[in-house]
């Protein structure tokens, strides 16, 4: 491996989640701040109706299962569940869990890209950015089903391991991150790349509404309807 390669690998893995983390984290809220009236998803459901909840749902189901997967998947220590839970059995669940979640995901996405880019009134009606973004998720979710095939030729659970101990030091600020990827695939290595540039371009993008959850909708007291007497 050449300088110029490791010096670029110690960047990306090392020093580029901090600098995705902060222009997500400051760029939300300049957003939020000064660019209110584009805080919002762009709904282009009345402009066309023609399986959008079908491809909607599928994709929004995918993609939030992924994102509580990886969470806990990466960010619980393992000491955490070691006396119950193996690593391959761990790495077992994130396969079929993961792959089903994933294959939602990449139907909805195309579904709802090929909308957006042939529809010609949502087209109209749509920014670049939408469409970017869309489609980097998309490839996002088929490189994440790819990392199955190379997770099956070692279902020993050492990979799990090693790709939550490069996680964990990233989030809890512990020295020498990317020594952890040093022996990693490229593929996972090129999965973790475009998740970190996701998270650089979620400000710029619709993803903002998802600081937007209706989570109290769960919690509201209920509406009294009366008829007039």
């Amino acid at each position: 491996m050449s300088a110029i390669t490791t010096y670029l690998e110690y960047f990306i893995y090392g020093y580029y989640p901090y600098l995705a983390g902060t222009v997500f984290l400051f760029g939300s809220l300049v957003r939020f701040d000064y660019g209110q009236y584009t805080w919002k998803t762009g709904s282009s459901q009345m402009l066309s109706t023609k399986n959008m909840r079908l491809a909607s749902n599928l994709f929004h189901i995918g993609i939030i299962t992924i994102f509580f997967g990886h969470l806990v998947g990466l960010l619980t220590p393992h000491w955490m569940y070691e006396h119950f839970l193996l690593p391959s059995t761990k790495q077992l669940l994130a396969v079929v869990i993961g792959g089903i979640a994933g294959v939602l995901c990449v139907i909805g996405g195309a579904m709802l890209l090929y909308r957006r880019m042939f529809n010609p009134r949502v087209r109209a009606s749509s920014s670049k950015m939408d469409t970017l973004i869309l489609a980097i998720l998309l490839i996002q979710a088929c490189l994440g089903l790819t990392t199955i095939f190379f997770t099956l030729g070692h279902m020993d659970g050492e990979m799990m391991l090693t790709l939550a101990s490069w996680a964990q030091a990233i989030v809890f600020f512990n020295g020498g991150a990317a020594n952890y990827l040093q022996d990693v695939s490229w593929i996972f290595k090129l999965h973790i790349f475009l998740g970190l540039t996701i998270i650089l371009l979620f400000p710029f993008t619709r993803l903002v509404h998802v600081w937007s959850a209706p989570f109290g909708y769960l919690t509201r007291r209920y509406q009294l309807v009366r008829k007039r007497g």
